[in-house]
Order: structure tokens, then C-alpha cells, then sequence
């Protein structure tokens, strides 16, 4: 099966770790590559950045415009409601880019998944599905809507999960992300969270953040 298109950065010394980070709707893999240089990690990183291109579809909420998406949303708000299908179908798509990177001589243990709203939903699902032990899960400005009924895999029930939202954000609602942190625990996990004064978005304390946890997370 093909996989899905992607921005790949690969590290100046051979690759011993990757950290596959999925945009949110209506962007693509471009967004979050401009972060790199802003996350100021060592030059002999040996980290492969991998930004997937998610396909493009109908979207309800916007009339039904074709643009990217992970899945289609019918329905905004807190009790937001979306195509689940299309979610599990994205996270299978991100799980062959993991087995992927396995394939190519990467330890599951020094793969992260990261994504950004509905990004950040996919990377839940995917993760806490994957039947092997990966390194870390970075969820930003999102929320977990398969928590009822996902099937955590035993392989990450110690998964490193950070979890930041923004307070004032009013797409993802800042409790939306706090019930992911509570379904989390549920499970069994142990999620950090933290919350930044922004809107849904990225700052400069958050960047500094993201850094500093993939530094302790990979050992660079």
C-alpha cells in the first residue's frame, strides 16, 4: 500500500531516532517543519523529522470544501462529532509510516509521534494502538475522541505522553484537551500536562517546552 506523502528532514549524522508529527486540518506537512530551527536542538542530533501530508476530503463544518483532513468533522463544539472510519484509517496510515521507519534500522523505542488538533487525535489513536513499544507521544492543542472504546495495546501502557493545550483556545476547547489527560489516566497512563496563555496555536514558552522534553525523551 502507498504510503502517504511526506517532509522528511533528515539529521546531519545517521538517523538513530524519528519523530513523525502530523499537521492539523487544512494544513499540511510544511506547518510544523518551519518549527525545527525554532526547537534549537544539537546540530548532532540524530533525529529524522518525518511531516506527513494528510489526503484531502470533504469537510462538513466548511460546506463541505475539499481540503486537507485526517477526517471529515460534522459537528463542532465540545461534543464534537466526526467520522470515526476515516480517523482509524488515518491512524493505520501513520502506523505503516512507524513500521516504516522500524524497517529502516529505527528502535520502535526512538520513535515519537506528535501532532497538532486534529493531528493530535490521529497520533492518540495511533500510539496507544501500535503494537510496539515506542518512545513518546506529543499531542498538542487536541483531544482524544476515540478514548471510549480505543483498545490499548499492553506495548504502550507506560507510553511518555505530553499533553499542551492553550487556555484561551477556542476551537479545541482547553477542557476538551483535559479530558484526553483524564481518559489517559483511566487507562493507566501517566500524562504531563500543561497549559500556555494562546489562543490554538503555538508559542515561544511551548516551543522551548517541546524541546526540552524530546531532549530528555531521546537523550540528546
Amino acid at each position: 500500500m502507498t504510503r502517504l506523502s511526506s517532509v522528511v528532514v533528515e539529521p546531519k549524522v545517521a538517523a538513530t531516532a524519528s519523530v513523525i508529527w502530523l499537521h492539523g486540518l487544512g494544513s499540511n506537512g510544511h506547518d510544523f517543519e518551519a518549527l525545527l530551527p525554532e526547537l534549537g536542538l544539537p546540530e548532532s542530533a540524530p533525529v529524522r523529522f518525518i511531516f506527513p501530508h494528510s489526503p484531502s476530503i470533504p469537510v462538513t463544518i466548511n460546506a463541505g470544501m475539499v481540503m486537507p483532513a485526517w477526517y471529515d468533522i460534522l459537528e463542532m463544539g465540545a461534543g464534537r462529532k466526526l467520522n470515526r472510519e476515516q480517523l482509524v484509517r488515518s491512524a493505520q496510515d501513520i502506523a505503516r509510516m512507524v513500521d516504516h521507519e522500524i524497517a529502516c534500522g529505527i528502535a520502535s523505542e526512538r520513535i515519537i509521534l506528535a501532532g497538532f488538533s486534529q493531528g493530535g487525535a490521529v497520533a492518540y489513536h495511533t500510539a496507544l494502538t501500535y503494537p510496539k513499544t515506542l518512545g513518546g507521544l506529543l499531542t498538542l492543542s487536541t483531544y482524544f475522541p476515540t478514548a471510549d472504546d480505543i483498545a490499548l495495546n499492553p506495548a504502550n501502557q507506560a507510553l511518555p505522553v505530553e499533553v499542551m493545550h492553550g487556555e484561551f483556545d477556542p476551537v479545541v476547547y482547553p477542557m476538551m484537551g483535559y479530558d484526553a489527560v483524564k481518559a489517559l489516566k483511566k487507562l493507566g497512563l501517566s500524562p504531563e500536562w500543561r497549559v500556555y496563555p494562546m489562543e490554538h496555536q503555538v508559542c515561544y514558552e511551548q516551543i522551548k517546552d517541546i524541546a526540552a522534553w524530546l531532549r530528555k525523551i531521546l537523550d540528546l
